[in-house]
């Protein structure tokens, strides 16, 4: 099979959910790999650069990579639910997915807000491995709190020394009782402006060939 895009509707609680998969070039794929993408009031969507960095990363590892939109982006149906909803469903597309693709876990990967939401799913369903980015945790701008919980060992969890979004400091604190490392890019803000290419490689080489 030669790598493609393919866009479709998943139908989910509040509606369809629009979706993206990056297909890699492997006649069968190693397994799906779920990104999620920022805070949909305030721009984010699947084509974010981020979210869009993530999954080809996870095309080129040999996952079919998949992106949803989250409630009331593009053609994704239903209203902002501050991630409880968009927990239901991003839990529904990887259920849609693993039936498609015949994998029983997922590798979940999310920026920012995606992120809080992907750590919420972890707690529901298997997970083969996480990669976060921006991680949303703790009192972030705009006055929101996002708790965090507990996440797998071999997690990779980037973020940006400059992010002014999130503080350094959030994500530190909310990974040093699970003795968990941070790969901190210098100079990176919340956006990862210029450092695409850095994250890209962060996830392959943290990757078994």
């Amino acid at each position: 099979m030669s790598a493609a895009v393919e866009r479709v509707l998943v139908p989910g609680i509040a509606g369809a959910i629009e979706t993206v998969l990056d297909m890699p070039s492997a006649d069968q794929p190693r397994g799906v790999a779920l990104v999620a993408h920022p805070h949909p009031l305030y721009g984010g969507a699947l084509d974010n650069k981020v979210a869009q960095t993530l999954a080809w990363a996870f095309r080129d590892l040999g996952y079919v990579a998949v992106r949803p939109n989250f409630r009331g982006v593009g053609q994704s149906q239903g209203l902002h639910d501050k991630g409880i909803g968009e927990t239901d469903d991003l839990q529904t597309v990887a259920e849609w997915a693993g039936q498609r693709f015949g994998n029983p876990k997922t590798v979940l990967s999310g920026f920012s807000f995606g992120s809080y939401v992907q750590i919420r799913l972890a707690q529901r369903i298997p997970v083969e491995r996480m990669v976060l980015v921006g991680t949303a945790v703790g009192r972030v701008t705009g006055d929101r709190e996002y708790p965090g919980a507990n996440v797998p060992e071999d997690t990779v969890i980037i973020h940006g020394e400059l992010d002014e979004t999130v503080p350094l400091a959030n994500v530190l604190a909310w990974a040093g009782p699970q003795e968990l490392p941070v790969v901190v890019i210098p100079g990176a803000d919340h956006f990862f402006h210029r450092r695409l290419s850095i994250i890209r490689g962060i996830v392959k080489r943290a990757w078994p060939s």
